[in-house]
């Protein structure tokens, strides 16, 4: 198949999104396609019509565009399919306040919240107990995310996120052990429990994307009732957000057994170090074999 493999764009997540599109790209090559690579940010004018020539196309897009819809609204134009969720699903789920109506309208928890727009400006009235997480509302990678634990370093955190985005998602801080749960077609993945190297007090960009930055356990140590219970809740989510393919959802696991669902990734990362191909492979997918399932759904889903 001729395949377009559309990687870099203009968030801030492009060095992640071009990383990752080096191995795609191998893998894409080992499956045999014919491969052309796209960045958006480069030529986004020709998409439409490089995409109408084209069997299939691969995003590897972090960020905007690319989670957030766009893309996919100009290849569903184009009839071009690709794998993962479609633009409706794709711009819920990136929308971090947006999602966790969601989560919350089908009985998944998920840690009290407050959105907070420049409208409203950098004193507004913080409503939950600190300390508090302060992220952009639209974003990954945890960039632009801080942790307030005084009501002072509240404002400053406000104005961090409207430098890089339009709204702030202030949420609850919840002591416990972090957990990824992926989904590959309609199955749960095995869970990975996450456990930053640097004794930080949450899995920031640098744990997220350095070599050693986190200790990265699969499947996570946990009893079979907490893994079952975060694996039926991530199936329950994936599939009232309309996602479809694949996905991966954060967790917080507290000590007394309970999870609450932070956010839900409808393109998961593809770097060496990335959680949600670690999963596959511990349930026997190489990352070459998962990139042609993934391939497979999507031809599934839009053929």
């Amino acid at each position: 198949m001729h395949v377009i493999l559309i990687a870099g764009g203009w968030s801030d997540e492009r060095d992640v999104s071009l990383s990752g599109a080096k191995k795609i790209r191998a893998a894409l090559d080992e499956l045999g396609h014919d491969v052309t690579f796209f960045d958006p940010a480069d030529d986004f004018r020709n998409l439409l019509s490089i995409a109408k020539d084209a069997d299939f196309a691969f995003i590897n897009l972090h960020g905007t565009p690319g989670e957030d819809g766009l893309i996919q609204a100009v290849l569903d134009k184009a009839n071009c399919p690709y794998q993962g969720a479609g633009p409706a699903a794709s711009y819920l789920a990136l929308n971090k306040a947006a999602a966790k109506e969601v989560f919350e309208a089908n009985g998944i928890k998920t840690p009290d919240w407050q959105l907070v727009t420049p409208t409203q400006g950098r004193e507004t009235p913080l409503e939950l107990a600190l300390p508090v997480f302060v992220k952009p509302d639209k974003g990954g990678s945890s960039l632009g995310m801080s942790l307030v634990r005084t009501a002072e370093e509240f404002p400053a955190a406000l104005d961090k996120v409207f430098d890089m985005c339009q709204s702030a998602l202030v949420e609850a801080f919840i002591p416990g052990v972090e957990l990824t749960c992926g989904i590959l077609g309609d199955e749960a993945l095995p869970l990975i429990m996450i456990t930053p190297r640097d004794g930080s007090d949450y899995f920031d960009y640098e744990n997220k994307y350095a070599d050693d930055g986190a200790e990265e356990i699969c499947p996570a140590p946990v009893d079979e009732a907490l893994s079952t219970s975060i694996r039926e809740q991530m199936l329950t989510a994936h599939a009232a957000l309309g996602l479809t393919g694949y996905s991966r959802g954060d967790f917080i696991a507290t000590a007394d057994g309970e999870a609450y669902l932070l956010e839900v990734n409808t393109l998961p990362g593809m770097t060496p170090t990335s959680l949600l191909p670690r999963a596959a492979a511990h349930v026997g997918y190489s990352f070459t074999e998962l990139i042609g399932e993934l391939i497979r759904l999507g031809l599934e889903g839009r053929v």
